[in-house]
């Protein structure tokens, strides 16, 4: 077995990270915050950029915060619980797959019918939790590009396909990276429809719109 996780070890560890990725925090916080389905609203996305929508940036912080945050604690909890279910096992290799698995919770939640959010926030705390330096140079290449471009969407991308040469580079380790690509993977599979519009100069930048809306008030 990989690592010297046992297939008990495994399960617990893939399935406990799923069911806490698959937690729709989005959807939780705009309901009880009296905003309602967060999925019939804007693109239909539970992540915190459509929850922004609603105009409640205090739901869209919750999201940010609880996308991001259940990830991390998925990944801390098989790092720091590992040895009590398989003793001797490499808590990296536990917390990369919790990690992954909490993501693919978050882009396919078995509660609303496998349909998701697009995995940034929850993309940025698995790094960081398993990898910080990883997360802190992915977060950082999110920010220049983002700021660059004034495309968010493009930030993230450009975050998700360099992720697993920052862990290549900083030497770590063989499940961060395999980690990381999974994670690239599903990212680019997610915001696909984002790559359609860049690929047409079509993707919406960064204030594009309130400076329209700012432009027909005057």
């Amino acid at each position: 077995m990989p690592a010297g996780l046992t297939p008990v070890a495994i399960a617990v560890v893939l399935l406990g990270g799923y069911l806490l990725g698959s937690i729709p925090f989005g959807l939780i916080a705009t309901r009880l915050g009296g905003a309602g389905d967060i999925r019939k609203v804007g693109s239909g996305n539970i992540g915190a950029t459509n929850v922004l929508r609603t105009g409640r940036r205090d739901l869209a912080l919750i999201t940010l915060l609880g996308d991001g945050g259940k990830a991390a604690v998925a990944a801390l909890l098989a790092r720091f619980f590992i040895d009590r279910i398989a003793p001797g096992a490499d808590p990296l290799a536990a917390a990369s797959m919790a990690g992954a698995a909490a993501f693919l919770g978050h882009c396919f939640p078995v509660w609303l019918g496998f349909k998701g959010g697009k995995g940034v926030a929850t993309f940025f705390g698995t790094l960081f939790a398993v990898a910080w330096p990883v997360g802190l140079l992915a977060g950082a290449t999110w920010i220049a590009v983002a700021v660059i471009f004034r495309i968010s969407s493009l930030g993230a991308l450009a975050a998700a396909a360099l992720a697993p040469l920052f862990a290549l580079a900083l030497h770590s380790g063989y499940p961060v990276v395999v980690m990381a690509v999974f994670l690239a993977v599903l990212i680019y599979i997610r915001h696909h429809e984002n790559i359609a519009r860049l690929l047409k100069g079509q993707e919406p930048k960064i204030g594009a719109k309130k400076a329209a809306e700012a432009a027909q008030a005057e």
